[in-house]
């Protein structure tokens, strides 16, 4: 019997593309195509889907935010998530999510159509060199709210505007930033910021 699976990539062109070359097995059947996060949970639903590849950037929900959402709603539900650059901090949270596939999008349709199987028979595909720089990284330090303060002052917007973005007073704000800065060993915002994105944990 085929493998169900709703394919998440947020550019229409590879997501056509990519759904036409994994049906051409004949053991992988692509039920249902979307280029939106928040829509994945309610297709694998309505399609009975027994696995879901994601993408790691899109609109409305993340990658790592679907299969953290999925791994709540179905825990042991198979994932296959494709990044252009798998980052350690996206590694950490998707590997805690219970993703048993990670592929960059170097790889051919033949591997993932591999992996695919391999996951929804239960296997596991974390490539040794993503896991090796996972190790080098290290947990990641920030508490979640330090995480969203940097994340909502990645574009340079003043501290006050900030802080009623997220409901928060200013001196608040203040000090997760400065306690981020100084987990991160950053000289000041921005480049907290900077380093945050790097290791993926923003």
């Amino acid at each position: 019997m085929a493998i169900k699976l709703v394919l998440a990539e947020r550019e229409a062109l590879t997501r056509e593309a990519l759904s036409e070359l994994l049906q051409l097995s004949g053991d992988v059947d692509v039920v249902a195509r979307t280029g939106r996060g928040d829509r994945v949970l309610g297709l694998v639903e309505e399609y009975e889907a027994g696995l879901v590849v994601l993408d790691v950037h899109m609109p409305g929900m993340s990658g790592i935010e679907v299969a953290e959402q999925l791994s709540r709603e179905r825990p042991g539900f198979p994932v296959v998530i494709l990044a252009c650059d798998v980052r350690p901090g996206h590694l950490q949270r998707a590997v805690k999510a219970g993703v048993r596939g990670i592929l960059t999008k170097e790889t051919s349709v033949s591997e993932l159509r591999g992996v695919i199987r391999e996951v929804h028979a239960g296997g596991l595909h974390l490539p040794p060199e993503m896991v090796a720089e996972m190790m080098v990284a290290g947990e990641n330090p920030l508490t979640a709210r330090e995480a969203e303060i940097l994340k909502t002052a990645a574009d340079g917007r003043p501290l006050n505007v900030i802080a009623s973005q997220l409901h928060l007073s200013p001196g608040t704000v203040r000090n997760h930033i400065h306690s981020a800065i100084h987990k991160l060993k950053a000289g000041n915002r921005i480049s907290a910021v900077h380093a945050a994105s790097r290791a993926g944990w923003i």
